[in-house]
């Protein structure tokens, strides 16, 4: 489920047969604590009072699978739902346990400077692209810190600058791709206007036209505090208090479970997947590996919680 146009360079027996693709974000682990799950739930049987419906989604690495599993149907007649996801800075047989946000709302940012083209020699007789999108990514990343709330983070990167057409002339149009990250919804809903505000108060002084194409992603994942109260209390219950860690920051990352929490409430914790004697290579590494001891840690975790959403 959701492997990565990576090499894997881990040398396990079991690494990826593929050539350029590997499961360098734990989507298997994902898969096999779900099907783990299952089968623990199974054996209950009717002593369980409610159903429980299992999501096996792929493309979140796109951030597409959750908006194509809410559109098949899979959230009606949900009540709540229950994730987690692999960390390998938290050890194998542990768990975090983030209250709130857990990752940021992710958005895609295209800005085109339209100008006029010349000859290198006299600027004067031209509107330069180049040298207006400067401008414009220099006075976003400042105007950042000086207009923008900073208990409230955002995070703006130009990923991609195309433009020009030789080293004589002057550039028309330069086009920047980028990613918007927020926390905070309020903040969020704000930036599409704030950037295009900027953009044009840069602009207009010298001529230059611009076209702005603001692509909403994903929303920030917020858990809900009874269930998140739930998945600590099943997971210190079975592992014990100090195997389990509260989170004290979120992650600036995207995570498309974020959908299902337009539906449902929800909550997504962390399974440590770190080793403690061997260097632990981060998500999207080409020597990620993971502590299989977190699958057991994953399952128990994760059935027992759902065991309690109807004790509870």
């Amino acid at each position: 489920m959701d492997a990565l146009p990576i090499q894997e360079k881990t040398g396990l027996e079991f690494a990826s047969r593929q050539v350029g693709i590997m499961h360098a974000c734990g989507h298997d682990v994902h898969t096999t604590v779900g099907l783990g799950t299952a089968m623990v739930l199974a054996q209950l049987g009717e002593t369980l009072p409610g159903t429980i419906r299992f999501l096996f989604q792929p493309a979140e690495e796109t951030a597409q699978g959750a908006g194509w599993m809410v559109k098949d149907g899979v959230m009606q007649d949900v009540s709540a739902i229950l994730a987690l996801h692999t960390f390998p800075t938290i050890p194998g047989g542990c768990v975090g346990i983030r209250y709130g946000a857990l990752t940021a709302a992710a958005d895609d940012l295209e800005i085109t400077i339209l100008g006029e083209s010349g000859h290198g020699a006299r600027p004067h007789e031209a509107i330069d692209a180049i040298w207006i999108a400067a401008q414009v990514l220099t006075t976003l990343q400042q105007a950042i810190s000086r207009t923008q709330n900073p208990l409230r983070p955002v995070v703006l990167t130009i990923g991609q600058i195309t433009g020009g057409r030789a080293p004589n002339v002057i550039a028309d149009q330069v086009r920047m791709l980028g990613t918007v990250r927020s926390l905070h919804p309020e903040t969020s809903a704000a930036l599409p206007t704030w950037i295009e505000q900027i953009v044009a108060s840069i602009c207009q002084p010298f001529g230059a036209r611009y076209e702005i194409n603001y692509r909403r992603g994903v929303p920030s994942v917020q858990n809900d505090p009874a269930l998140t109260q739930m998945v600590e209390t099943a997971a210190q219950e079975a592992w014990g208090s100090d195997r389990v860690q509260r989170l004290p920051e979120p992650s600036l990352g995207a995570e498309d479970f974020s959908l299902y929490l337009d539906h449902a409430p929800g909550t997504m914790f962390r399974l440590g997947v770190g080793y403690p004697d061997q260097p632990n290579y981060p998500l999207h590494h080409p020597q990620f590996h993971v502590n299989e001891a977190a699958i057991v840690t994953g399952v128990v975790t994760m059935a027992y919680a759902a065991y309690k959403y109807w004790q509870d």
